[in-house]
């Protein structure tokens, strides 16, 4: 597979973003995809091509489901939908298993739920290598990854009138969870709680520990609405670019030490699938290219916050960037 450098990559986003601005959550409402009749997609032949396209069930990854099946219509594919995957886990056996040809994964997922890995490497283009080469072994192919990462943190709300408002990095959580656990109730997802780059390898990392009648499981959907509102828990598991974190006025902990994996989101297929479609590389490339985390972070709000459904605002963005004709 051909693979443009990372630097390379970041400055064509900023060149396709320059030209776009001249021209648990959501069944995804259903395809919209363009009819081939212009935008930078129709220009990549993909007719007599039949795809299957899969994704997770949460909203960032319906968004980037929607955005590929209509990408790949517009482009003259017959396309399948199996987007809403119920987790990573089953997103991942679909793929290797070829009910779906491609969706959208995180560098972090893989290299430690896929591949095993305890903990992420702190440079993003190693990362990425490293990954697409290891995960060849199992068949599985990588285009460049997008600049968006949708990492884990842990946030809380900007104004609480407690000791977490002094709180800036993990580092001040840590002392306030040792010094004044009772200021610190934590709400995490299912997941979260039991990843070794979640909850458990937070712990470890910066030596600290929630006292279990602190912690309480909750849908990862939920956490955002529980820290807003302080019932429940001060401090939340989120993903960075989710749009309920500014929606709900809260505040991302710095990771000072680093700890978190990159979450960059990635197209991801089956290595035959891209033997037989190179030109799914090219098709790709410019959307790969305008998935910024403050674009992606503006695509969930509109979902979350504003109720509107994946596909149109899939449909919006493509549009938008001179991928799909409106």
């Amino acid at each position: 597979m051909r693979r443009a450098s990372i630097l390379l990559l970041f400055l064509a986003a900023l060149g396709l973003f320059a030209a776009g601005c001249g021209g648990d959550d959501d069944d995804g409402g259903g395809t919209a995809g363009g009819d081939g009749g212009g935008g930078s997609a129709s220009e990549v032949d993909l007719s007599g091509a039949s795809l299957t396209v899969g994704s997770k069930e949460f909203t960032e990854q319906l968004i980037l489901g929607q955005i590929t099946l209509q990408v790949l219509e517009a482009a003259g594919a017959d396309v399948s939908d199996q987007t809403g995957l119920e987790g990573s886990v089953a997103a991942r056996r679909a793929l290797e298993s070829g009910e779906v040809d491609l969706y959208w994964e995180y560098l972090g997922t893989a290299w430690v739920n896929y591949l095993g890995h305890d903990e992420g490497i702190p440079d993003l283009e190693r990362q990425f290598t490293e990954l697409s080469e290891e995960d060849a072994e199992n068949d599985v192919a990588w285009l460049d990854p997008a600049e968006a990462n949708n990492t884990y943190a842990l946030a809380v709300r900007s104004d609480t009138g407690t000791g977490l408002d002094e709180v800036q990095t993990l580092s001040d959580l840590a002392e306030l969870v040792r010094s004044n656990p009772d200021e610190a109730a934590l709400c995490v997802g299912e997941e979260f709680a039991t990843r070794p780059d979640g909850l458990p390898g937070i712990e470890q990392a910066y030596d600290f520990q929630f006292p279990e009648d602190q912690v309480s499981l909750v849908g990862d959907a939920i956490v955002y609405d529980q820290v807003a509102n302080g019932d429940r828990c001060s401090v939340g598991s989120v993903f960075a670019t989710d749009g309920r974190i500014q929606a709900n006025d809260l505040r991302v902990l710095e990771d000072d030490k680093a700890f978190f994996p990159f979450f960059n989101v990635a197209l991801t297929m089956r290595a035959e699938v891209l033997e037989q479609y190179p030109q799914i590389e090219e098709l790709f490339a410019p959307v790969t290219a305008a998935l910024t985390n403050e674009a992606l972070t503006a695509l969930n709000a509109r979902v979350d916050v504003e109720g509107e459904t994946p596909a149109k605002v899939a449909e919006d963005f493509l549009a938008e960037e001179g991928i799909v004709e409106g």
